[in-house]
């Protein structure tokens, strides 16, 4: 059999859409960065003798939370140790001597999937969430899924950043996932 140079071009597309052309490309070491907090987390502060202060928050869609005493406290982009560092800060311009905070995230914000799955959507994100577990939560796969690459989008320092993952890649709160469709 003899193949013309766009033949091989279409076949190496069509293995490249099915799956079958080896391991996804290498995911931007970004995506491995500590977790950062955004608009719909919620996060429970503990300040340690103060009884008052100590409560649930939830970080708004302009990515702060609100505090008794010292008002607005940047979150989005932060993790809970630099929000618990801020929150100290502040606290101790005059309000609490030697204040000690503690930050947690209570819940997580949702995750979403999009494309060739049972029921498209957001869904309450859960720890140690991979792909697999995500497309599942969406009802399953449907007959034209490819069930081997997937695209997730996620917001690293505010920009919008994609790759190409595998199943087993563990998602995060806020993060897009896209099961595309297969060709054959």
């Amino acid at each position: 059999m003899i193949f013309r140079p766009a033949a091989l071009l279409l076949l190496a597309l069509s293995l490249a859409a099915c799956g079958t052309m080896g391991p996804p490309p290498a995911i931007d070491p970004a995506f491995d960065a500590p977790y950062t907090l955004d608009g719909g987390d919620r996060l429970r502060v503990v300040v340690f003798g103060q009884e008052g202060l100590t409560n649930s928050y939830a970080v708004d869609g302009s990515g702060r939370i609100f505090m008794p005493l010292i008002g607005s406290v940047d979150a989005r982009g932060l993790t809970t140790q630099q929000v618990a560092s801020n929150i100290a800060h502040k606290l101790k311009n005059g309000f609490v001597r030697e204040p000690h905070v503690a930050v947690e995230v209570e819940a997580y914000r949702p995750f979403f999937i999009l494309g060739e799955v049972t029921a498209a959507g957001q869904y309450a994100y859960v720890n140690n969430l991979s792909v697999e577990t995500a497309v599942a939560i969406a009802g399953g796969f449907t007959a034209r899924a490819n069930r081997t690459t997937f695209t997730v989008v996620r917001n690293i320092n505010g920009v919008p950043s994609s790759a190409a993952v595998p199943p087993y890649f563990t998602v995060r709160p806020g993060d897009t996932i896209t099961v595309h469709e297969r060709w054959f």
